[in-house]
């Protein structure tokens, strides 16, 4: 019998009785919505990837029109172009700023895809708005062309009033690359990753491109007198008789600067000056490796590649001989003047004794063509006497700097060369005012050998005469990175110098004493010595050195941090002789760079392509 007190126990109301099968037919139908709602997601994003790739492939197309535009200074179209690039961008950034894309992004494993395209639309979107469309604004405002020097002086208010647009368009540049740099490539997929890896490398060029106008833009008016008058040290370096930074600095002149108006005034020589007695003190570390002759005699100044150095030593050298107190010092070479020939077109001499001097035996009108040659060898075959060889130089430099601030120079050919100078360590600046040299310190233009505008795997060969004569215009070298096989975790690195003696066999003879030196300093006239002087990274050590495949001794240094090998060599006329340095323990991870003293060579003709050995796995 079943008991009524427990009759609700069993049996349910009738109005909460569900029918056989409801609960499961309902999550069936839960679960069918929401993967309907999934796949519309997914299908909805699929179709919102696609808009957006498209919208970037779009911008991406009209970069190389917008390029050409403003090579041909057609800044109204090129205005135009920018504005259809905002389009692209900004509607790429806007899908994927829309709630669901945001959703999607946050999610676990493919959400990091949707971050990372985010990511990238921002980015193009910060590029064209705020650093392109700015950057065409300053392009359209600024005549280039009175940016080069004339009789009046270089207009530098332009470049004052687009230095805040540069600067903010650098900084914008900098953001969004940082900001791609951030994310974690490994994981994305392929679709993903190529376009952003892609992405980084063009925002990384174009982060050094305007990082460096801006630091232009910020310095150079102060630097060409915009505010006060300036007179800065200029050293012409001669490669014929060569120095770690170029060549032995024989002629000197003071150039003055005013509202961008340039004049040579204060010419000599370094051999004028004398040796300096008490000495100019120069960093020990320096002295161990180039001796006291840095600070003793204004030719031997840079023995070091320290530019910093040389330059300090060297103003103060011409404070103790003049009392006069300069703010800064600029170096150039021959080879660097004959850049600037190409832009002024030539040169015809004015000056009574220096035509004299030039008289059916030297060229009148120096072309970029003839005025290496002229400067580094005819000038010693030809005049004899050194004080009159000095004044032929001044002579050439003062009309070339003259033609310099006539007026009829290419502008866009000018700054081509001398970027090409500064890019081949031709022409180095240091600056008095340590705000300015702040900032030149950040580039190769500053001529450092550590610091920022260091690579931290660079490398660097540098060369100094020991001949005591102008031998160097018959020296063709070059250099060579190898890479050895890794071993426990670190590179090793080999430091390859190949150096050829090519003046005629009789040269003792056939040439003048001047420019063999006539055995003077304990080297045979014709033969040619030279201390070789080699860099390694910070952190990493020289190791051995070997000399046309024999192991030898070497003086080893360290200047910086970095580790330091010398070696000196003597090629006689027509002799060839290799020297190689290891580098080991290299712990940077970088690709390596080299720097090495300019010479009467092209550089593409010095730098040869970096090798690597073939590497046995071990037994």
């Amino acid at each position: 019998m079943i008991d009524p007190s427990k009759k609700h126990l069993r049996e349910p109301a009738a109005d909460n009785v569900s029918p056989p099968g409801k609960p499961k037919l309902v999550l069936v139908v839960s679960v069918i919505a929401l993967a309907v709602l999934i796949v519309s997601c997914v299908g909805w994003l699929g179709v919102r990837a696609t808009m957006v790739k498209a919208e970037l492939e779009g911008a991406s197309q009209l970069l190389p029109k917008l390029k050409d535009q403003l090579l041909k200074d057609d800044t109204a179209a090129a205005a135009g172009t920018v504005s259809e690039l905002r389009t692209h961008t900004t509607s790429a950034r806007d899908m994927t700023r829309e709630p669901l894309w945001t959703l999607a992004a946050a999610l676990p494993g493919l959400g990091q895809n949707f971050h990372a395209a985010q990511e990238v639309a921002t980015s193009a979107d910060d590029v064209i708005r705020l650093a392109a469309g700015p950057l065409v604004e300053v392009f359209s405002s600024v005549d280039w062309k009175s940016l080069a020097p004339r009789n009046s002086g270089i207009d530098l208010d332009p470049l004052k009033r687009a230095e805040p647009k540069i600067s903010s368009a650098a900084h914008a540049i900098r953001q969004s690359s940082d900001r791609l740099n951030g994310i974690d490539t490994e994981n994305l997929l392929p679709q993903v990753s190529a376009p952003l890896v892609s992405a980084r490398e063009q925002l990384a060029e174009l982060r050094t491109g305007l990082d460096t106008a801006a630091s232009a833009a910020s310095i150079v008016p102060e630097l060409m007198g915009a505010d006060d008058e300036r007179r800065y040290l200029l050293l012409i370096q001669n490669n014929a008789e060569v120095r770690s930074t170029g060549g032995i600095p024989g002629a000197l002149a003071v150039l003055h600067v005013d509202s961008g108006k340039l004049r040579l005034e204060s010419q000599t020589s370094a051999t004028a000056l004398g040796p300096f007695d008490p000495i100019i003190e120069v960093d020990p570390d320096q002295e161990l490796i180039y001796t006291r002759r840095l600070g003793k005699f204004m030719q031997d100044a840079n023995l070091t590649p320290d530019f910093p150095t040389a330059a300090t030593t060297a103003k103060a050298m011409w404070a103790v001989r003049t009392g006069t107190n300069l703010d800064g010092v600029v170096s150039i070479d021959p080879v660097a003047l004959s850049y600037i020939l190409d832009a002024t077109g030539p040169v015809q001499l004015k000056d009574p004794q220096v035509l004299e001097l030039a008289r059916n035996i030297l060229p009148t009108k120096l072309t970029g063509d003839n005025v290496v040659r002229t400067l580094l060898s005819d000038v010693y075959s030809k005049i004899s006497d050194p004080p009159l060889q000095d004044a032929y130089f001044a002579g050439v430099a003062h009309e070339i700097f003259g033609a310099l601030s006539s007026g009829k120079t290419d502008a866009k050919g000018l700054l081509d060369g001398l970027r090409q100078a500064a890019d081949e360590r031709r022409v180095l600046v240091w600056s008095a005012h340590p705000s300015e040299q702040a900032v030149i310190a950040k580039y190769v233009l500053g001529g450092a050998i550590s610091g920022e505008s260091v690579n931290p795997a660079q490398f660097g060969v540098y060369f100094n005469d020991g001949t005591g004569a102008k031998m160097d215009y018959y020296v063709r070298r070059t250099v060579q990175l190898v890479s050895a096989c890794s071993a426990n975790g670190y590179s090793e690195i080999k430091v390859r110098v190949t150096s050829t003696n090519t003046a005629p066999t009789d040269a003792a003879t056939s040439l003048p004493e001047y420019v063999t030196g006539g055995g003077a300093f304990g080297v045979p006239a014709g033969s040619v010595q030279t201390n070789i002087t080699a860099y390694g990274p910070v952190q990493s050590n020289v190791e051995t050195a070997v000399v046309d495949g024999k192991k030898t001794p070497f003086g080893s240094q360290r200047q910086s941090g970095r580790p330091v090998g010398v070696l000196t060599t003597r090629l006689a006329p027509g002799q060839t002789s290799t020297i190689e340095f290891t580098f080991g323990k290299i712990v940077q991870h970088t690709a390596p760079q080299l720097a090495v003293t300019p010479t009467v060579q092209a550089l593409k003709d010095v730098i040869l392509k970096a090798q690597a050995d073939a590497c046995v796995p071990a037994a």
